[in-house]
């Protein structure tokens, strides 16, 4: 084990504001740790480093405190790839090689540098298990290593070693268990090291397709399927995902990449781990061909899906980048997310309940893209009387139904230039109207009572 390779990452963040979306959080500290993987870079969790302003490392046996640069990141796979140019911070350092996949009951060593303590911690376990486990950060199910050994807060970021080799990173632990936690496989590092090298997107694709298992007997009948086949059945197949125009509602998914899937949706990955099929897109990149096998209309067809990264109706967790917003006349437009939703504490349960069934359970369509939420209406002489109409969904926008942000922006400006009264619709049926001349008038006015330094976000 290369303890020396192993470093103390210290974090200055910024956490948008969707509450206010055209402003930050007040900045906060944080610590995590990381490992030395050549002359020049640290591997480390995106997580420790997410939002980052300012990051500096420390080696175990300096005190001083070297400023890093962040030169990739995966918050898919929760990694991040620092980067320090001082010749200081290099001298004596000797990186720690990745080795590959472990096997079960393989004995580990979690090392970094917990809160609580100045000195490099060394906690020991063996591997449990290997297979596809809800990441944190991203929300993204991908391939995992649970090992039984503690992940404490700082812990995490840092290598786990398998002899003097690199087998993942740690990232999480598990709640209410003692003593357990993940660990990024190397197979996702490789992919995301070769992806930030070769200059390719680093976001791990995803299939997006909605899936129902075989496992009932009257369910294969009804799907055509022979007794000696098994699959999935594709249930609705998202528009812009891997399988737009590929796949079909009504096909039986029985392979990909020529691992064949059981009818629980599971497959042999590397033929030592049944596991479900996300496992099998962890070396892949977005642009991907990636082969398939269906069952349809009593046949087998041999496709070519296109990889995407994860299509979604709301977006998951993001970071290192700025809420999307517009203001307009008081009232201020965001697309539906996860981070949104987060506004409300325990926001699985107390968010309005059309946000979470759009959440969990939308798919994107070339009509509808995302969801755009009226969340705040600004009080105004110009909006008395609509104060209430907050946190609602827009159903449309002078008859039109937005496809997403942008074209909620285009639909308003069109109806500006013509001069015509603006009727927005929520989908609770309630409906606000301005004059766009009023708004013209009065629009400055609010932006420098709340503040807030443009009427939309960049991109828009």
């Amino acid at each position: 084990m290369n303890a020396g390779s192993v470093v103390r990452i210290f974090c200055t963040s910024q956490t948008p504001d969707y509450d206010a979306p055209w402003q930050a959080q007040t900045p906060s500290s944080s610590t995590g740790s990381g490992v030395v993987i050549d002359d020049r870079r640290i591997l480390t969790g995106a997580h420790v480093v997410a939002n980052a302003t300012f990051v500096q490392v420390q080696k175990i046996d300096d005190p001083t405190k070297y400023t890093a640069t962040l030169v990739g990141v995966c918050h898919d796979a929760d990694l991040a790839l620092l980067q320090v140019d001082d010749p200081r911070f290099h001298s004596g350092l000797s990186p720690a090689p990745l080795g590959e996949l472990p096997a079960l009951r393989d004995r580990v060593s979690v090392v970094g540098f917990p809160v609580g303590g100045q000195e490099v911690s060394v906690t020991e376990g063996i591997v449990s298990r290997i297979e596809v486990q809800r990441y944190s950060h991203s929300r993204r199910r991908l391939l995992a290593i649970t090992v039984d050994a503690a992940i404490n807060s700082g812990n995490s970021g840092g290598p786990v070693f398998r002899g003097d080799e690199v087998v993942g990173i740690a990232f999480q632990s598990l709640r209410d268990a003692e003593n357990i936690g993940e660990v990024v496989p190397t197979v996702l590092i490789r992919r995301f090291l070769q992806a930030v090298e070769k200059g390719r997107s680093v976001d791990v694709p995803s299939l997006s397709i909605r899936v129902q298992g075989l496992e009932s007997p009257t369910l294969r009948r009804s799907a055509g399927l022979p007794d000696d086949r098994s699959g999935v059945l594709v249930v609705a197949v998202p528009s812009g995902s891997s399988g737009d125009g590929v796949l079909q509602p009504g096909d039986v998914l029985m392979s990909v990449d020529g691992h064949p899937i059981a009818n629980n949706g599971t497959v042999r990955y590397l033929g030592r781990f049944r596991t479900d099929v996300p496992a099998v897109l962890g070396d892949k990149f977005v642009g991907d061909a990636l082969p398939a096998t269906v069952w349809r209309d009593g046949a087998v067809h041999d496709l070519q899906l296109t990889l995407q990264p994860l299509t979604v109706l709301a977006e998951r967790n993001r970071y290192d980048v700025r809420p999307r917003y517009f203001v307009y006349g008081g009232l201020v437009f965001q697309p539906l997310s996860r981070d949104f939703l987060a506004t409300w504490r325990e926001w699985w349960k107390n968010a309005p309940a059309e946000f979470l069934f759009a959440y969990w359970s939308g798919m994107p369509s070339p009509a509808c893209e995302e969801r755009v939420v009226l969340s705040q209406v600004l009080a105004d002489e110009l909006t008395v009387g609509y104060t209430k109409r907050n946190n609602e969904l827009v159903d449309t926008v002078g008859g039109v139904a937005p496809r997403n942000l942008a074209h909620l922006v285009a639909l308003i400006e069109a109806a500006a230039a013509r001069g015509e009264p603006l009727v927005i619709r929520t989908t609770w049926g309630f409906q606000v109207v301005l004059d766009p001349a009023e708004v013209a008038e009065r629009q400055p006015h609010i932006l420098a009572r709340y503040r807030i330094p443009a009427d939309r976000s960049e991109e828009l």
